[in-house]
Parts: C-alpha cells; structure tokens; sequence
C-alpha cells in the first residue's frame, strides 16, 4: 500500500491536470468563437462535434447563399428547399473543408464551371429539383466526387466532359431529366461507377458497347423511357450487375442471351412493356434472381401471347413462382378466349390448344 503523502500528492496532481485540460477546453473554444468558428448564418441551424461541422439552411425565404457567417471547418452544407437562383466558386470558398454539399428544392437554373475549384475534399454533391437545363464541360473536374446527383431537373443534353477521366464517382442519378441520350465518352470516364440512375428520361436506345466500361456496375435503372429494343450485347461486360429496371418502356422483346453473363443478377423488372412472348432460356443460368427476400422477377402488366409462343414463359412461371413477382399480373392478352388469365393458372392443353 502507498503511503498516505503519496497518496495525497499523487490526488493533488490529477486535479492539477484535470483543471489544466478545463482549461485548455476553454482556451480552444474561446479561440474558435474569436475566429468565428462557433459563428453561423442567419436563417440556418450549425451542429458541432470535434470532426464534423453540419450547417443546415432550409428557410424558404432564404434568397441569397449565406456566405457571411459560415464556419471555417463546415464538412456537411444544406440548403434546401429555398429560394436560392445562383451559387459561385466564391461562395464556397469559406469552406475549404466541405465534404457534402446538398443543393435539393432550389431554383439553381445554371452552374458555372469553377463552382467546386476550391472544394478538394467534396465527394458528395446533391442538386436534386432544381431548375438545370445545361451544365458546362469540366463542371465537376475539381472535385474527387463519388456522389452526384442531377435528378428533377430540365437537362435536355449530357456532356461527355462533365466528369474527368478515371472518375472517383460509384453513384450518378440523372433520373427525371429530358436527356434522349447519355454519351457513350461520359460512361466511359467512370470505372468506379455502381449505380446509375436515368429513369424517367426520354431515352429511345441503348447504344452497343454504351456500358462496356462499367464492369463494377451493380444497380441499373432504366425504367420510364422509351426503349423499344435493346442490344444482345447490352449487358455483357456488366457482371456485377444485381439490380436491372427496364419497366414501363416500350420493349417488344427481348433478345436471345441478353442476361447472359449476369451470375450476379438477384432482381429484374420489365413490367409494363409490349412483351408477347419471351426467348426460351433467356432466365436460364440466372442463379442468384430472387436471392434477396421478396424480390425476384416482375414480368406483369406486358400482352402475353398465350399461343405456343407463350411455352417457355408458362414453364418457367410455373418452376419459379416463389420468386415471381405480381405474379397475377402476368395475364394473357391474346387469344381472347384466355384474354385475362394469369400465365401460370393455364394448363399445357389450354395455350397449346390456342394456336
């Protein structure tokens, strides 16, 4: 046991150092608000911790970008939802240290091609319903993002050059544009890329070759345009792909061996197109559809020609019905005697009869 003395002394010293480390606390946080890092724009709300600085500002009459007051360190910006029409290089240019920056529910209608110069940290760029119409070449150059998002807005054209070579980027959202095409020069530039989003545009093909780039490319959504046919070889060089959406185009049919390659492939929509029949063996060597619980394979609401044509399908509803989505949904439009029928309800004799 340690002698009483020592002990007292040893009692006396961690008080010492935990009045040192009170005040050293205090000496920091008075230094920060000298500076004006505990500072924060009007109309906003500023969260602190000792590595992550948050300014959020969703004031709908919030007009101009609150440049005065930013703090020194912010990582996280929000503004949404406001009244904001412009946004600079000379903006950010307070916040040096930015790693998000969200830019929803304004009316941006332009940006200039600087805007993220001085941002070498932002990976992440959301600019969800705002009012874009087109974007400069180089617009994205100066930032290693591996976020961006341009869904809702008015883009009629995509640029080629909007992103550098050998983009960081592994998530690009252009869903909800007026894009007719995407360059096949823009997907080439990102080989990190694993989720693309660009429904709800009016794209009317797949260019051959157009996502050959994308090898680590495991989300896919193209649903809502205005496909009518797509490649063979659409989809050979995307092995990693898991999730593929085509609904709600204007697909006729689907080409021999088009998922051929896709081990990966767990869930696939082509609902709501103009299908009457499907190749024999295009679900075939598909081992991993419907692994996720719930998910699977939605063939509904397409005119199935309940003739012979129709045999593949049958069968393979039939052998796969647990991972058959809406699968009532999947009726027959022809011939009318069966017109209506749930696919998998008819029997051999009755669509082999039909023709």
């Amino acid at each position: 046991m340690l002698p009483l003395r020592t002990l007292c002394v040893r009692a006396e010293w961690s008080f010492v150092e935990m009045n040192i480390s009170y005040l050293l606390t205090l000496i920091v946080l008075g230094s920060c608000c000298c500076q004006g890092v505990l500072s924060c724009p009007h109309l906003c709300t500023c969260y602190y911790s000792i590595s992550h600085t948050q300014v959020v500002c969703s004031n709908s009459s919030l007009s101009l970008f609150p440049e005065h007051g930013l703090p020194g360190n912010t990582t996280s910006l929000s503004i949404e939802f406001t009244n904001i029409s412009s946004i600079s290089a000379h903006h950010l240019k307070a916040t040096p240290l930015l790693q998000e920056l969200h830019l929803s529910g304004n009316q941006l209608r332009q940006l200039p091609a600087d805007l993220l110069s001085g941002l070498p940290h932002l990976h992440t760029l959301d600019l969800t319903s705002n009012q874009l119409e087109h974007l400069p070449p180089g617009v994205f150059h100066h930032a290693p993002l591996r976020v961006l998002v341009l869904r809702d807005n008015r883009l009629l054209t995509a640029d080629a050059h909007w992103l550098p070579p050998n983009s960081s980027l592994g998530w690009l959202d252009l869903a909800q544009n007026r894009l007719s095409s995407v360059p096949t020069a823009l997907l080439q530039n990102l080989p990190r890329l694993e989720i693309l989003h660009l429904s709800q545009n009016w794209l009317e093909k797949l260019p051959a070759g157009a996502l050959n780039s994308l090898t680590r490319l495991k989300r896919l959504h193209l649903d809502g345009n205005k496909l009518r046919s797509l490649d063979p070889s659409s989809f050979q060089q995307t092995p990693a792909l898991k999730y593929l959406f085509l609904q709600e185009n204007q697909l006729e049919k689907l080409p021999p061996g088009l998922f051929q390659g896709l081990s990966q492939l767990d869930v696939l929509s082509v609902s709501g197109n103009r299908l009457r029949s499907l190749a024999p063996g295009l679900l075939s060597k598909l081992p991993s559809l419907g692994s996720s619980a719930g998910q699977g394979v939605d063939l509904s609401l397409n005119p199935w020609q309940c003739e012979k044509e129709v045999a593949y399908l049958w069968e393979w509803l039939r052998s796969h019905q647990e991972i058959s989505v809406s699968l009532e949904d999947v009726q027959c439009a022809a011939p009318e005697a069966l017109k209506g029928r749930p696919v998998v309800s008819l029997t051999a004799g009755e669509w082999e009869g039909s023709s």
